[in-house]
């Protein structure tokens, strides 16, 4: 059964200490996967995750293999951007910051393919071949989402969880951690997240540029009409 179908986040700002331990996952029945920090009730079987929501190790990523470009990538990200409601340009910007667009970038701490997912956190975004491009960037994409409902959709919240897990991110009152490498992992895919930003409205303004005016549709039509002279 392909379970990938939805996703829905149940993510309560103020809740009881004892309601908000932890984040559970279960597929409904038309497979859409929940996440809720409400442990569910009744016949439902749900899992608490695991890996997804403690802080991720340092991002050194051997190389094993070529990177691609974001080209040959923009298919995979474009369509979990869209269906997870996360900028393209975000994507690229923290997959630019973890693994320089490398699928099969391993860390030493097991942080895998281009988005450097852990594997709890592989296995809580039910990815199943964590050096997939596809599957690895819909995982990342998803958590992103569910970094964004966490976070009110605030980015800088959501990139230095994504770096040193939302629990971190909580316990210093929303702001970002005073780790050296979250601070700076924060302003780097910021700053290329502006540079994704540019060269997507430079490439919209390329292709306006190419699309024929309604006065040139109307000068060729009037040729047309005109005939051979």
């Amino acid at each position: 059964m392909r379970v990938l179908t939805a996703l829905v986040v149940l993510l309560t700002a103020a809740l009881p200490a004892a309601a908000s331990d932890g984040i559970y996952s279960y597929v409904e029945k038309d497979g859409t996967i929940v996440y809720t920090n409400v442990p569910p009730g009744g016949a439902r079987k749900a899992r608490k995750l695991s890996g997804t929501f403690t802080p991720a190790p340092a991002r050194s990523a051997p190389v094993r293999g070529r990177s691609r470009t974001p080209a040959e990538l923009d298919p995979h990200i474009t369509t979990a951007a869209l269906r997870y409601r996360i900028p393209p340009a975000l994507v690229r910007a923290i997959m630019h910051t973890e693994s320089n667009f490398n699928p099969n970038a391993l860390s030493h701490k097991g942080a895998s393919g281009l988005m450097q997912l852990m594997p709890g956190t592989a296995s809580d975004m039910y990815v199943k071949d964590i050096f997939d491009s596809k599957e690895n960037i819909e995982g990342g994409v998803r958590y992103l989402r569910v970094l964004a409902n966490m976070f009110d959709g605030d980015m800088v919240k959501m990139v230095a969880a994504y770096n040193a897990g939302p629990d971190a991110v909580k316990k210093y009152g929303g702001q970002v951690p005073p780790y050296a490498e979250t601070q700076g992992y924060v302003r780097k895919v910021l700053q290329l997240y502006q540079h994704y930003k540019e060269r997507e409205r430079l490439a919209q303004a390329e292709a306006s540029s190419r699309e024929p005016t309604p006065e040139n549709d109307d000068a060729h039509e009037g040729d047309k009409a005109a005939g051979p002279r």
